[in-house]
């Protein structure tokens, strides 16, 4: 299981982190751990919820690349997440949600096009322009 921890830290390159303490690491790598944390479980599916929260853009970068990592092993990943640069860069499929209700399911790239994503998120663009 220490193998299998060390080459998880490696993948993530929190490798020279392996003796501090989580508390000590940056809000990025702590997230990053969290996931790794996850993984050691062997999980056959990873559920996230806002993985991105408090993280910058390069540390959501990270996190978007080691998302894509997960996906290659083979690990289906459940990402309940705001981000939206985050969502779209990772996603095979989204799923939007307002007010408790499923409005659409589809690509990333069908969800940005989707006029009722939009309004329901942005508002009526007959509004906005007031």
């Amino acid at each position: 299981m220490r193998r299998r921890a060390e080459q998880m830290l490696e993948l993530v390159g929190l490798a020279s982190f392996k003796d501090t303490h989580a508390s000590e690491l940056p809000m990025g790598a702590q997230k990053l751990l969290e996931v790794i944390r996850a993984l050691m479980a062997q999980p056959k599916l990873l559920c996230l919820d806002e993985p991105a929260a408090g993280l910058n853009d390069s540390e959501t970068q990270e996190l978007a690349n080691l998302l894509r990592a997960i996906r290659t092993l083979g690990i289906p990943v459940l990402i309940v997440e705001h981000n939206m640069a985050l969502v779209m860069n990772v996603a095979d499929q989204v799923v939007v949600i307002d007010s408790g209700a499923v409005i659409a399911k589809a690509t990333p790239a069908a969800i940005q096009q989707n006029s009722r994503v939009i309004e329901a998120y942005l508002g009526r663009q007959d509004h906005a322009a007031s």
